[in-house]
């Protein structure tokens, strides 16, 4: 189970991620809402370990008490899937290239013989191994990337970045990550950071910016896990809460998965 409270993601002139808190267990798909591309992103990679929050914890498994940060593990366990600008998928290579890139980046123990041909072939993706990965329907290539996040067997967590701005229609994504969450030997904790909710949806669902509203209703920042369940149509955001400017996400590094 995926375990952030009162997370906090600074910016250069405001918060990328006002303090935040939800739960992502097995089996269950999540979505968390946020206004902004780039305080999508910055959940997504705070969730997945990635991003050291500048206040508050994401952390992976059961916790007694207080959960402690530790991003070596949540790192481990998690993958960030299709972060624009820093693992998306590159729009000037064809599919096959994308794949073989992103295998190569597996740790070696997993790595195994398989070759890219033989892994495209095997998951269903020799069809369009010549295609331009800007050219695939958004259907496809959330597919594509969440399989290659998969190919590393480590994997138990997937936070999508912004899954909705490929494809109007959430027929496009939706069933596809609620599937992968709970398919069956490998039930996943699967998070999708979108900027709207999909109409009808009654699963987990968060928003950002969720505990500083908590801390007005109820004076204070302690949640218990109860607190953290919602559906799409308890939560409101404050737009003003997410303002940012294009520089305040700012990474040095890449991060494929």
């Amino acid at each position: 189970m995926l375990s952030v409270r009162d997370l906090t993601v600074a910016g250069r002139h405001s918060d990328l991620v006002p303090r935040t808190s939800f739960e992502a267990r097995r089996g269950e798909l999540l979505l968390v809402r946020a206004d902004g591309q780039e305080h999508r992103t910055a959940l997504a990679l705070a969730a997945a370990g990635r991003l050291a929050p500048t206040d508050g914890t994401a952390a992976w498994g059961s916790h007694s008490g207080k959960p402690v940060r530790d991003l070596k593990g949540l790192r481990r366990v998690g993958a960030v899937v299709d972060a624009p600008a820093i693992n998306e998928a590159e729009l000037h290579l064809r599919v096959k290239d994308l794949v073989a890139e992103d295998l190569a980046l597996l740790p070696r123990r997993h790595r195994g013989p398989a070759t890219p041909d033989a892994w495209l072939t095997v998951n269903a993706f020799a069809d369009i191994a010549d295609s331009w990965a800007q050219d695939l329907p958004a259907a496809r290539r959330t597919e594509l990337l969440t399989a290659l996040a998969l190919a590393n067997p480590e994997t138990e967590l997937l936070v999508l970045d912004s899954p909705d701005r490929h494809s109007d229609d959430p027929a496009d994504w939706l069933p596809f990550l609620a599937g992968t969450a709970a398919r069956a030997g490998r039930p996943l904790a699967v998070v999708a950071v979108v900027a709207t909710f999909p109409e009808h949806w009654a699963g987990p669902a968060a928003v950002v910016g969720n505990s500083i509203r908590r801390l007005a209703e109820q004076g204070d920042l302690a949640a218990t896990p109860g607190d953290l369940a919602a559906t799409p149509g308890d939560l409101a955001a404050t737009p003003g809460d997410l303002a940012a400017t294009p520089g305040d996400l700012a990474l040095g590094e890449g991060v494929r998965a």
